[in-house]
């Protein structure tokens, strides 16, 4: 790992060197990749470190490398206002078990972000108060964005609730 510009980067390496697998900043683009593991508390310190103060998360969303291992990555990102920095964070995720701790008790704006990810591609945030599908109906089969989702794909057709 190498040392950085950003305080918020420099300070997660000092405090939290073995959660981590990688860390960058290119192009003021400060990032950490994290054991799956050890993401909810490493996310609960970057909140609560006074140095990091990571008060909101701005979005969260998730990445397809079909064919790697592991194959998704969900990604965090986070902002600081008294701080005034921001730091993405990653972590990978397999798609034999494709879940993670859940956020939402940190960042209440997590519920929806980690809904829309489940719906989306498929991953499941243990602990979630609400996981169900957000953008689709319950009855879709699959996940659109996952890369392997065929577009041509037909789905179920619903009629008029009675």
């Amino acid at each position: 790992m190498e040392d950085h510009g950003s305080t918020a980067l420099r300070r997660l390496i000092e405090a939290q060197r073995d959660a981590l697998v990688e860390t960058h900043a290119r192009l003021g683009d400060a990032t950490a990749l994290v054991e799956r593991g050890q993401v909810a508390a490493l996310l609960r310190f970057l909140r609560d470190d006074p140095d990091c103060g990571f008060d909101v998360l701005t979005d969260l969303t998730a990445v397809d490398y079909l064919g790697e291992t592991p194959r998704f990555e969900v990604v965090y990102h986070l902002f600081s206002y008294t701080n005034r920095h921001r730091l993405r964070v990653k972590t990978r995720v397999p798609e034999e078990e494709p879940e993670v701790d859940t956020a939402t008790g940190l960042w209440p704006s997590a519920n929806w972000l980690e809904r829309e990810v489940y719906d989306m591609y498929g991953i499941r945030f243990r602990e979630h108060p609400d996981l169900r599908r957000l953008l689709l109906y319950e009855q879709f089969e699959g996940h659109p964005l996952r890369k392997d989702y065929a577009k041509e794909r037909r789905q179920p057709l619903l009629g008029p609730r009675n």
